[in-house]
């Protein structure tokens, strides 16, 4: 039962900044996450909602424990922030994180650019990227008796090839569940989600608000 038990639920979009003012981010507005942190919330846990710079936040969130975060770096350090000093029963990653951030930013002469403030404008920058961290993989290193919920998008309509991948996702993270779905998702309010269990079961939902209720029921 989810009652009196803590739930972090990540949602939307991380930003990775290339200065003060400039970034890039993606399309996840956390429609997913708040649907989660309400159906979390009407089971009677205790929701901490974390959400990216320009993510919805659920109808109840003065109700919920809210921590914003900013790039992935910073949610990273934030959740295992949380997951070392507090006791979080329920950990479900629907956040949708940058794969790529910001190494290093050159004008077009190759001159690394260090200053903190704003890009010249008058020429556009040289960014080299480099790989995010994969924090999914080092939530039950912070917290081994957490229960953890890893979500898989992926561009394609295999449905088989997206379920395999879903399971690859949730034996490297060691996660009990994933919700796999297709990026046509991102556009449409019916597509279908896939919940995966580490038994093997795996639950076809239609939508994100019926997917975050099955989950949540799951779950409980």
């Amino acid at each position: 039962m989810l009652r009196g038990k803590t739930v972090l639920i990540t949602s939307g979009g991380t930003l990775e900044k290339w200065d003060n003012v400039r970034g890039h981010t993606n399309l996840s507005k956390g429609a997913m996450g708040c649907y989660l942190a309400e159906a979390a919330l009407q089971a009677g846990a205790n929701v901490i909602y974390m959400h990216g710079y320009f993510t919805k936040l659920p109808e109840h969130a003065s109700d919920m424990r809210l921590v914003r975060f900013e790039g992935i770096v910073d949610l990273g350090d934030t959740l295992k922030g949380i997951l070392q000093t507090e006791q979080v029963d329920v950990v479900i990653m629907a956040v949708a994180g940058s794969d790529w951030i910001i190494d290093k930013v050159f004008d077009q002469s190759g001159n690394e650019l260090t200053e903190k403030g704003k890009m010249p404008s008058d020429e556009p920058p040289v960014i080299h990227f480099k790989k995010a961290p994969k924090i999914l993989a080092e939530i039950k290193k912070w917290a081994p008796e957490t229960t953890l919920v890893g979500f898989k998008l992926e561009a394609t309509e295999d449905i088989d090839f997206l379920v395999d991948r879903a399971k690859l996702r949730m034996e490297a993270s060691d996660a009990q569940f994933m919700v796999a779905n297709s990026s046509k998702s991102l556009y449409g309010a019916a597509e279908p989600h896939y919940i995966v269990s580490r038994s093997g079961d795996i639950i076809q939902v239609d939508g994100k608000q019926a997917a975050a209720q099955i989950l949540i029921k799951v779950l409980n």
